[in-house]
């Protein structure tokens, strides 16, 4: 486990150096002169070279970049255009609400799914199977502002039991915080959910087909325990992988569900500094995200040599 350690953290070092590469040249890859598309067409030749001044853009790409990557290794995602505030200040005040959202969402869509997928894997040809798998197709197809807006409808507008919108801090208590994420972890978790689903069905009956669960069901091992200890342990690698794949897909679908529900996240911070064309926060809220997504993918590369002997030789 130690060397799939090192090896792991090497390949992130590298995957997150070439992250903040491509994060870097999102100001010069835009059409046009950076400065005059944050300023605007209406701004004076005098505001655009504040901002040229301000975002360094007079300077040659490597003295940028060097000095962009050193502020950032130090914890200097830069000032905010608009605002002038410190992107990290901004992050640090709508992450929170981001990792709850997603907290709830992984729980929620990570169990259901795994338990949906091995009950329809259990009597497959049977009309649970088939009506799991349906509502799995429907669910991946349906976009999540779609989803969003039925359920508000449903749940917040008809049945009034959860809040339409909004955002409430764990330091609120415990069920008014999970209250307010119900409905938007549900919207986000359907996709997802109905994607984990899916692969845990497909691995579970390769897995149950294997000599191995043959034997066990010879010797007596009951049902419950061919299912959820042996099975599921060895159909564990695609699953996971599944799981790091839908991360993805989480992190897309944060920024939408955020606008939906009126959560104070990276998402909305996203959109607002797209919308302004703040290119220091949208740079500073991809590097989060990215750096997110890449140690998450390692946390589960990891998993695999837990769940696997095999893939630590």
């Amino acid at each position: 486990m130690l060397t799939l350690l090192v090896q792991r953290l090497l390949a992130t070092v590298v995957v997150i150096g070439i992250v903040g590469v491509v994060v870097f040249l999102l100001v010069h890859l835009a059409p046009g002169d950076p400065a005059i598309v944050i300023a605007g067409e209406s701004a004076t030749p005098e505001q655009v070279s504040a901002i040229r001044a301000k975002l360094r853009l007079n300077e040659p790409l490597l003295t940028q970049f060097a000095v962009w990557a050193g502020a950032v290794l130090t914890g200097d995602l830069g000032q905010s255009i608009f605002s002038d505030m410190p992107v990290l200040h901004l992050i640090g005040q709508r992450i929170w609400p981001t990792l709850s959202l997603s907290f709830v969402t992984l729980v929620f869509a990570v169990s259901a799914a795994v338990a949906i997928g091995v009950t329809a894997a259990t009597k497959p040809g049977s009309w649970l199977d088939h009506t799991v798998m349906l509502a799995a197709v429907l669910s991946f197809s349906v976009p999540v502002f779609v989803v969003g807006y039925g359920l508000i409808y449903l749940f917040a507008l008809k049945l009034q039991w959860l809040p339409v919108q909004g955002y409430r801090p764990l330091s609120d208590g415990f069920g008014v915080w999970l209250r307010h994420l119900l409905l938007p972890a549900l919207t986000l978790s359907l996709a997802y959910l109905a994607l984990i689903a899916r692969i845990t069905r497909a691995a579970m009956l390769d897995v149950m087909a294997e000599d191995y669960m043959r034997t066990a069901r010879a010797k007596g091992v009951s049902q419950t325990a061919q299912h959820w200890k042996h099975a599921l342990r060895n159909a564990g690698v695609p699953i996971l992988t599944v799981v790091g794949i839908g991360v993805a897909l989480l992190i897309g679908g944060v920024v939408v569900t955020e606008t939906v529900f009126n959560i104070p996240g990276m998402g909305r911070l996203m959109v607002d500094a797209i919308a302004k064309r703040d290119y220091p926060v949208i740079q500073g809220v991809i590097l989060v995200f990215s750096g997110l997504y890449v140690l998450i993918n390692l946390a589960i590369d990891l998993a695999y040599g837990w769940i696997d002997p095999r893939i630590r030789i």
